[in-house]
């Protein structure tokens, strides 16, 4: 069913635009932001705050676009590892060049990308010199020594003084990163060091969707920010520091709160005088719990996210990727909210289309048997199950396209000689083990079949329509499988089981 509204998007970039503006001028009009979470397609906040729009920060700096200009922070050990981004399924360095490309494209002036904490690391390296030949600006950072105890080496040449200055022009610097732990403050603070040390008045704020301070602290969208930081660790606690300073009760996460003392004190030597902020909260610009208009609305939404979360990373440990502590985080917050797994509404329906498949077995089809539910908008849950001609997500996609297209369920969309062609083609020619069609090859088909089928050609014209709609399976998805999945903005969940013995899965 459609998903109620329940934030207020343009109440919350005018509060939030007005919010970063005053806090510049508190500062001379020098500001360097940092700016947590993601800074385009933001799909966790808009699936748990329903009418946040996914792009609020881009419409954020486009409304400030004469006055800031962007950083872009990327840690050498994430380059190293290949660290992922999980809603787009790629590493964190082609998407920090995706970003930049972004932010062109939308006339935002990116100064400078800063590889921090480099080690050289040779993926690090190679990405420097990648940057450096195609001419964009690439600064390098290496660990800033003495921290993050020993202040007076931290603020010192041999420490943010080691860091060479990236020469900024407007009043607002936002400093951003695909994802945490990429270094974002200590490029801040390094910033203001040589400011200062050439007599330049600046400031530091930080700007954070999640945790939203001005809920409680057990409220289901501060908990979806632990579900989905449960990998890092992270947990919401009340900022002391606040509650002393102010008498007023405020929500930030622990390590905000664990590293405050030592930052005000950093920024205290930075500036020379006492520091403007009694708290982390105080620290913030954030706005977005001013924008909430119905509580209800985003609790469910908050809800239904933890539960996405717990299926995600127990498919992330089965492939060896997240550790179990991981899962028992997000277990504990399922059991604390009175949850189980089962509260998605598309597991269960995908449970038993498994179920059905493997009563039905037939003939030939010996391999293990996967069933998928697909939520449609207008609260339809269809199913689908595998065959030895298509994956279990090609047959959902195909039976969800039929039901919007008011076609019967019997009549085919794929012509068999197209099925029987790609069949060839991948044993015959690929070497493939399998010839099930996986779900970007259904779609290609579909749209080759579109030409010559008008009821291809109408299904084929509602898939927009998936956008947004939740679905479950049985098991991990394939790569193809996933990556379509993800391309049609189907929210998936799956059991943490494989969809063949085989070791090795293309």
């Amino acid at each position: 069913m459609a998903q109620p509204v329940g934030f207020d998007n343009k109440k919350y970039l005018d509060r939030q635009s007005k919010a970063i503006l005053e806090r510049a001028k508190a500062f001379d009009n020098k500001l360097y932001l940092e700016f947590g979470g993601k800074l385009i397609f933001d799909y966790h906040a808009a699936r748990i705050l329903p009418g946040f729009d996914p792009t609020a920060k881009i419409s954020l700096l486009q409304r400030l676009r004469d006055k800031a200009e962007i950083i872009l922070c990327l840690c050498a050990a994430d380059i190293e590892r290949k660290k992922l981004r999980a809603d787009f399924g790629i590493t964190y360095d082609a998407d920090a060049l995706r970003l930049v490309d972004d932010l062109r494209s939308r006339k935002l002036d990116v100064r400078a990308i800063a590889v921090t904490r480099y080690a050289d690391q040779p993926a690090a390296s190679q990405f420097v010199n990648q940057l450096k030949r195609r001419d964009m600006p690439v600064y390098v950072h290496r660990a800033t020594k003495g921290y993050p105890t020993d202040v007076d080496t931290i603020v010192s040449t041999e420490g943010y003084g080691a860091n060479p200055y990236i020469e900024t022009t407007k009043p607002i610097v936002v400093v951003t990163a695909p994802g945490p732990g990429s270094g974002k403050m200590g490029t801040c603070l390094s910033q203001m060091y040589h400011d200062h040390c050439r007599g330049l008045t600046s400031g530091y704020a930080k700007f954070e969707t999640f945790p939203i301070w001005n809920l409680p602290l057990k409220h289901p969208v501060n908990l979806a920010y632990e579900a989905a930081t449960a990998d890092l660790g992270d947990y919401n606690e009340l900022d002391p520091f606040h509650l002393a300073a102010t008498g007023q009760a405020a929500i930030n996460y622990n390590r905000d709160i664990e590293v405050f003392p030592v930052l005000k004190r950093i920024l205290e030597r930075i500036t020379g005088s006492n520091s403007a902020y009694r708290s982390p909260t105080e620290m913030g610009v954030n706005c977005a719990g001013f924008a909430i208009t119905d509580d209800d609305a985003v609790r469910e939404a908050s809800v239904q996210e933890i539960i996405r979360r717990y299926f995600r990373y127990s498919c992330e440990y089965a492939m060896g990727v997240a550790e179990r502590r991981t899962v028992e985080r997000v277990e504990l917050i399922l059991n604390e909210l009175g949850l189980e797994p089962e509260s998605r509404r598309v597991v269960g329906p995908a449970r038993a289309a498994a179920h059905e498949a493997e009563a039905e077995e037939d003939k030939g089809h010996k391999g293990i048997f996967c069933g998928a539910a697909i939520e449609l908008k207008d609260g339809a849950i269809i199913l689908g199950k595998n065959s030895p001609l298509m994956h279990v997500a090609s047959c959902l996609v195909i039976n969800a396209v039929k039901h919007l297209a008011g076609i019967p369920p019997r009549m085919h969309l794929l012509p068999a000689s197209v099925i029987e062609s790609v069949g060839r083609l991948k044993k015959g020619i690929l070497r493939a083990q399998q010839i099930s069609m996986d779900l970007e090859e259904t779609l290609i088909a579909l749209s080759i079949s579109a030409t010559t089928n008008p009821a291809a050609e109408m299904a084929l014209e509602t898939l927009e329509d998936l956008r947004g709609c939740e679905a479950h399976m049985t098991h991990i998805p394939t790569p193809g499988d996933e990556a379509g999945l993800r391309r049609l903005g189907i929210n998936l969940t799956s059991d943490p089981d494989f969809a063949s013995k085989n070791l090795f899965i293309t």
